[in-house]
């Protein structure tokens, strides 16, 4: 039902913000769930929480109960080294899930850390194994995203195990720009939430790499940068680096 542009003004301010009205459905819920099913999710994600930037939103260790839905914002995980270093182990924008990690052991295995401040929705994990397993294709949307979540670390650990430094920039920044454009954002125009330290760490490079690989780029007019302002201004070329790889 379709309600008209008088009846949205009044309305918006006292609707709860939940998934059937939310603009990122199509990224973290499936399609095809009948009214009624879209309810009964609704009910079970009635808990949304703030995140100022540089807050945690869990910890290592701590008990696992919720998955969240990022509504807005920014996440990195990370963990922490025997030396007391933080290694990043990935970047999550609006649209992707968090807290994946503790469903194994019950207990979260990494730290999340809002680089903005952001926005999550609590997705408490019982209630959801209970109704995915009533409503078939929430059952398969939910297979489908860890999936996703287990060749993203699969490329990960390729990414890290046989790349140059170089690849493994361009093989990272068109990795955004297909994340973006998913969320129907500029697919070539973007600002990196996260610092070149923790791309480094991300991707198994000294800052000075990074750093370096980042003006190379620049030099040779593929990217255009101006703090953390990115464009993309030929994705072909990054493409090339990438596929030098392969050969």
């Amino acid at each position: 039902m379709s309600l008209s542009p008088v009846a949205k003004e009044l309305s918006i301010p006292v609707i709860k913000t939940a998934c059937s009205n939310c603009n990122l459905r199509e990224l973290c819920l499936p399609f095809g769930l009948s009214e009624e099913e879209m309810a009964r999710l609704d009910e079970l994600i009635n808990v949304r929480k703030r995140v100022k930037r540089g807050e945690h939103l869990y910890r290592a260790g701590q008990p696992f109960e919720s998955i969240f839905a990022i509504r807005s914002g920014f996440f990195k995980t990370d963990v922490l080294l025997e030396d007391g270093r933080d290694q990043v182990t990935g970047f999550q924008m609006a649209g992707e899930l968090l807290g994946l990690d503790g469903i194994s052991t019950e207990h979260h295995s990494c730290n999340a850390v809002a680089l903005e401040d952001s926005e999550v929705c609590y997705i408490p994990f019982s209630r959801l194994e209970q109704l995915s397993r009533e409503i078939q294709a929430l059952q398969h949307h939910f297979h489908k995203v860890m999936s996703r979540e287990i060749v993203r670390d699969h490329g990960v650990m390729m990414l890290l195990g046989t790349m140059r430094a170089e690849e493994r920039l361009a093989a990272f920044l068109l990795n955004l720009s297909q994340r973006f454009t998913a969320r129907g954002f500029s697919h070539s125009e973007f600002n990196l939430r996260m610092t070149r330290e923790e791309i480094g760490s991300y991707l198994g490079l000294k800052l000075e790499t990074v750093s370096r690989a980042f003006s190379r780029f620049q030099e040779e007019g593929l990217i255009a940068v101006q703090q953390k302002h990115i464009r993309i201004l030929d994705i072909p070329g990054l493409k090339q680096i990438m596929s030098h790889h392969s050969h």
